[in-house]
């Protein structure tokens, strides 16, 4: 694989299959995010240059691009000069993922509390068990949310 970028090919082979897994990318798509990923001086790189990198077709490299853009894992722009459009990684994704992570405990937060109100359960064992998976969803939303004001 010719590479505009310096990287190193047992790191990015490890994280084409943890993006790949993670984010439940296609092949393609998990080799440009974490291709990107090396760009550590966020300069960008070219669409010309992903077919070129991957020996991929223009429709393979255009629809794995479109994919990443619209899971806001990439980004894209021109420089003033420059016709190209460049992607990069979406610095901000850390604040997306994690935001939609605490909806998502929020939402099962009260999917909870409603079973718990409709079962009325008096088991002593079920209500403790209960408690304690409701403190770890909000002591997770908590830390989550506390880890995003600091970044």
């Amino acid at each position: 694989m010719p590479s505009t970028l310096h990287i190193d090919e047992e790191i990015f082979q490890d994280m084409v299959r943890f993006y790949g897994e993670t984010f439940n990318l296609p092949p393609l798509s998990a080799k440009i995010y974490s291709y990107l990923i090396f760009d550590f001086e966020r300069k960008g790189i070219c669409f010309d240059d992903f077919i070129q990198i991957f020996s991929a077709s223009k429709s393979s490299v255009s629809a794995n691009l479109n994919l990443l853009l619209n899971a806001e894992l990439i980004r894209d722009f021109n420089t003033i000069n420059g016709r190209k459009r460049l992607f990069m990684i979406n610095d901000n994704y850390i604040n997306i993922r994690f935001s939609a992570i605490i909806n998502k405990m929020k939402q099962e937060l009260l999917i909870l509390d409603n079973l718990q109100k409709f079962r009325g359960c008096a088991n002593e064992t079920d209500v403790n068990r209960f408690l304690i998976y409701r403190q770890l969803l909000n002591k997770n939303i908590e830390t989550i949310e506390e880890t995003l004001d600091k970044i």
